[in-house]
């Protein structure tokens, strides 16, 4: 073992244990990504409600202005490129228009279909918090050396590929 022992090395003990016929390494590898899963989702989302923003409101405001000029999506793609469904995107939005950070059209080209789009207020909002963000996203992968991290991020795009993700 090349750590201190964890929680996970405890569970996986007691497996052992209990089940000894079972192959219980991939809790090694499972227990832990998805603990440190955990924990960068606690750091960002201290960063986004210094912000006032939550987690979903992140995303949406980030989606809007990776987007470019004039900065909108329809509410499809929005949902299409976030992890909010879209039920869950129309309250979103809602919420975000109230706050004064989107707006929201007919569109020009579907007279059924709605347009999203930034204020400038959603604007200046969302490049603070992503400037914050990428800070302290460099904070948190620079735990690693430059090496680890770059075949931490080779191997889970490999993983995220052959899971079809």
């Amino acid at each position: 073992m090349d750590h201190e022992p964890d929680a996970v090395d405890a569970i996986q003990a007691e497996w052992r244990r209990e089940r000894p016929e079972l192959d219980v390494s991939p809790q090694g590898v499972i227990g832990r990504l998805h603990r440190v899963a955990a924990r960068l989702t606690d750091e960002l989302t201290t960063v986004y409600d210094r912000h006032g923003l939550a987690e979903g409101d992140f995303d949406v405001l980030a989606t809007l202005r990776r987007a470019g000029a004039p900065f909108e999506r329809t509410p499809g793609e929005l949902a299409g490129h976030t992890m909010i469904t879209t039920g869950g995107m129309s309250k979103r939005i809602d919420r975000l228009e109230r706050a004064g950070l989107v707006t929201r059209r007919a569109s020009e080209t579907d007279g059924r279909g709605r347009v999203v789009a930034l204020t400038e207020r959603g604007r200046a909002a969302i490049d603070a918090a992503f400037t914050d963000h990428m800070a302290n996203e460099r904070r948190l992968v620079d735990e690693l050396d430059a090496h680890d991290a770059a075949e931490l991020e080779r191997i889970l795009t490999l993983w995220l590929g052959r899971l079809g993700a």
